[in-house]
């Protein structure tokens, strides 16, 4: 049989059923993470080999599903994660503050004794009229 006639038979309205449905299924790839666990929760109860028939029917494979449940069990450990990275990070910016302010102050200072040596310049100019 050739590509040609294949192609045209998917062509043909009649054969729309085995046209691929882009705009109706992503592939898995593409799935939401509400999707994905939808998908986990409908096949949490079945037998493999309905599992496997759920999987056919949806374009995915069960190794997917797997993937999924692995990513879904480490995603709870992340809040522990979390929390240490932000209490880190609010150290951090506790130290940026301080710095800053450390550098506002010894700027003021030094604005302040520019300042003050111009002034001081000027009265000896006048003094020396």
């Amino acid at each position: 049989m050739s590509v040609h006639t294949l192609k045209n038979w998917i062509r043909n309205p009649k054969m729309a059923h085995l046209r691929r449905q882009s705009s109706e299924e992503a592939p898995a790839s593409r799935w939401t993470s509400a999707q994905r666990l939808q998908a986990l929760l409908e096949t949490h109860s079945l037998a493999e080999e309905a599992r496997n028939a759920w999987c056919r029917e949806r374009g995915i494979f069960a190794h997917q599903l797997t993937a999924w449940k692995h990513e879904l069990e480490q995603s709870g450990n992340k809040p522990a994660a979390d929390i240490q990275e932000l209490r880190r990070l609010k150290e951090e910016l506790v130290g940026v503050r301080r710095d800053l302010a450390r550098k506002d102050k010894a700027l003021s200072e030094a604005a302040a004794l520019l300042v003050l040596q111009k002034k001081y310049q000027a009265l000896w100019e006048d003094e020396d009229k």
